[in-house]
């Protein structure tokens, strides 16, 4: 506990628990969360005195827990959820099926309402800060970057999306077909100015930008090199797909020579400014190399498994040093966005590739939370409750038949058996999930909107 405010514009209070992910990972029975100015000022358990509030909230046995953090996601993709011909087809084949529909229907206001969607899927699981990479950027389509940020600014989420691209298509042996990929210097001319008209440097920022390259099969290795030295020159992240299954390493060895974390380092990403999505394939060696470098992960459980790509070594990664975060993945391969269901399934991947020891509840709450904001760069900051973070915050009921029996250890039994959702969810001391529904007034008309868009990308003949 320390010195308190003299009024918070928040308080959260009597929680049957609040487990922190500070630095100390301390658990606080009967614990409360001021918050003031959109920052923590005060974090206690029941025998501190607390802040008086201009609201008050009581959090009488619930779980409280720092806002979860999503740090892979391809937002505009729920609009081609469950599309029959792409339910069964691996990697490749999935995108093959997919890139002509994104390609055709794109436009600022698909890309509005499948943002807005989205982050509103994702607030009602308990997530406060989500990523998006978006690398599909017809010419003709419009500032789709600027359409979702708009999307994180209505709902009132924290949002780090990336600039992302596509530069090599089929005819040049790629995987996009040729009317989705952009000019290379346009790229880079279009990532340059996304972070000096949305990337905030402040503490506490709602809104910063990365860059992101998609893929090796997407971008050429001139791509790569060059949004490296971009990214160090402008000061900000560096994100793509690594290593994600047996075609991705497939397509690296044939095309430059190389596996993929080793084309990662040749091509000038192997720090800690940079993470990767998915990451399954990696040997001991390169586990150690990513490890070292201080490379974050985005581990996508939901994903990997529906399009059979394998489980990511996470147990081994975080071991090695990296931080490792939760994606939920785009709507059309993960299909759900909870960033809850995401960490139970770390959680179960975790105990089934390196034993029932090797992961708990409480890792999994750390991936989701502290990890997540160690791939964005922004640990004391997000992903965590201690005076000066930011006051993003989930509260969970833990009642009903799901959490009938359990007694003791609370965060285990909060993930093991449930809630699947948020009971309020506080974004810059501000709930944009309250009682379990989302405080924006108009999901039916978005949601109208949303499916008549989705009526466009996927054709019925």
């Amino acid at each position: 506990m320390t010195d308190l405010p003299i009024r918070a514009d928040l308080l959260i209070h009597g929680a049957a628990l609040v487990a922190t992910v500070d630095d100390d990972r301390r658990e606080l029975a009967g614990g409360w969360v001021a918050i003031t100015d959109g920052l923590i000022s005060g974090v206690g358990d029941s025998t501190d005195p607390m802040p008086d509030a201009e609201r008050i909230i009581d959090a009488g046995g619930c779980l409280v827990t720092p806002g979860l953090v999503n740090t892979h996601h391809h937002l505009f993709q729920n609009l081609t959820r469950a599309y029959p011909p792409m339910t069964s087809a691996p990697l490749f084949g999935w995108l093959q099926s997919l890139y002509p529909l994104w390609t055709a229907a794109i436009d600022e206001e698909a890309e509005y309402l499948a943002a807005w969607i989205g982050l509103a899927e994702l607030a009602l699981s308990g997530c406060t800060t989500s990523s998006d990479h978006h690398y599909l950027h017809p010419v003709r389509a419009g500032d789709l970057l600027g359409a979702e940020i708009q999307a994180a600014v209505d709902l009132g989420m924290r949002f780090h999306p990336t600039y992302a691209s596509m530069s090599v298509g089929e005819s040049d042996g790629g995987l996009p077909p040729d009317d989705a990929v952009r000019d290379e210097d346009d790229i880079l001319a279009e990532s340059q100015r996304a972070v000096e008209r949305h990337h905030d440097r402040s503490h506490g920022a709602m809104v910063r930008v990365a860059l992101a390259p998609c893929s090796p099969f997407s971008v050429s290795e001139d791509l790569m090199i060059r949004s490296a030295e971009l990214a160090e020159r402008l000061d900000v992240r560096l994100h793509t797909h690594l290593a994600e299954n047996s075609e991705d390493d497939e397509y690296a060895i044939a095309t430059f020579g190389m596996r993929p974390v080793d084309y990662y380092e040749h091509c000038g990403w192997m720090s800690d400014r940079s993470w990767g999505a998915h990451v399954v394939m990696p040997n001991p060696d390169e586990v150690a190399r990513l490890g070292a470098a201080g490379v974050g992960i985005a581990h996508c459980p939901s994903s990997n498994m529906i399009l059979s790509s394998g489980i990511a070594p996470v147990v081994d990664l975080r071991h090695a040093g990296c931080h490792v975060g939760l994606g939920c993945d785009g709507s059309s391969s993960a299909d759900s966005a909870s960033l809850w269901q995401e960490a139970r399934l770390a959680m179960l991947q975790g105990k089934l590739k390196s034993g029932a020891d090797a992961m708990d509840a409480r890792t999994a709450l750390e991936i989701s939370t502290r990890g997540g904001a160690g791939c964005l760069g922004r640990i004391g900051e997000i992903g965590e409750l201690s005076v000066g973070a930011v006051g993003d915050i989930a509260v969970w009921k833990l009642d009903g038949p799901i959490f009938a029996g359990v007694l003791d250890d609370l965060i285990e039994g909060w993930l093991r058996t449930g809630p699947h959702s948020a009971w309020h969810t506080v974004v810059a001391g501000r709930l944009v999930v309250e009682s379990g529904l989302l405080v924006a007034p108009d999901l039916d008309e978005k949601l109208a909107a949303h499916a008549a868009a989705a009526r466009r990308f996927q054709p019925t003949d």
